[in-house]
């Protein structure tokens, strides 16, 4: 019923930049809060930012101050602008949507297939 599709994910040099999107399609009725995960190798997978349906934001303390989550909610879309990004970013990057869908209008939680990001020299 839902889908939620990242993209810009790829590889980077120490302190560069990358720009995160995700897009969610399918029988929408509205988007409530959104988020950014991410799991590096042999990692849990972790908190990277979340963004409410009004625009207010949270982050892990390691992104804060370099890392700006932004929503688009005509186009069902949030960024995730990322800076000054260090190896330690290297991950698989996920979103998430707390969704109400379809013709019974249920609340779900859905989840993205994940966009690689790797910061190396």
């Amino acid at each position: 019923q839902v889908q939620l599709a990242e993209s810009g994910g790829g590889l980077v040099q120490p302190g560069g930049s990358l720009r995160l999107s995700c897009a969610a399609s399918g029988s929408i009725v509205s988007i409530g809060a959104m988020g950014w995960y991410r799991q590096a190798p042999g990692r849990e997978r972790e908190l990277v930012a979340t963004i409410t349906s009004g625009g207010s934001t949270k982050y892990a303390d390691s992104v804060k101050d370099r890392f700006a989550l932004s929503r688009d909610n005509a186009k069902n879309t949030m960024y995730l602008q990322m800076d000054s990004l260090k190896p330690e970013d290297t991950a698989v990057y996920y979103c998430n949507a707390a969704v109400t869908a379809g013709p019974y209008q249920r609340l779900s939680l859905y989840w993205g297939q994940g966009t690689q990001v790797s910061v190396s020299s």
